[in-house]
């Protein structure tokens, strides 16, 4: 379990550096506790959860880099269970 706990501290770490803007734990853990499979698979609560991120992260997202995001959801199938890949693709933009 460490292994993903130190996932976690990786990913808000990287946050973190990326925007220069501090995003708490907290923060993170309330925003995943609201994502189901159904958030993965429906486009309009993807786009909610992106510019959720987004607005907590105080780091402005274009249209472009969310319709980057829905379409490589869409086209992996990416379920819930491989939030891990959706974390790389945002930190990448």
């Amino acid at each position: 379990m460490s292994g993903k706990k130190d996932l976690s501290k990786d990913v808000l770490s990287a946050v973190n550096k990326k925007t220069g803007k501090p995003v708490t734990e907290n923060a993170v853990k309330k925003l995943a506790s609201g994502v189901t499979e159904e958030t993965m698979q429906s486009e309009e609560e993807l786009r909610k959860l992106i510019m959720s991120v987004s607005s907590m992260a105080k780091v402005p997202v274009t249209e472009k880099t969310i319709n980057d995001i829905v379409g490589a959801v869409k086209k992996s199938g990416m379920n819930i269970n491989n939030l891990e890949m959706l974390m790389k693709l945002m930190l990448k933009k």
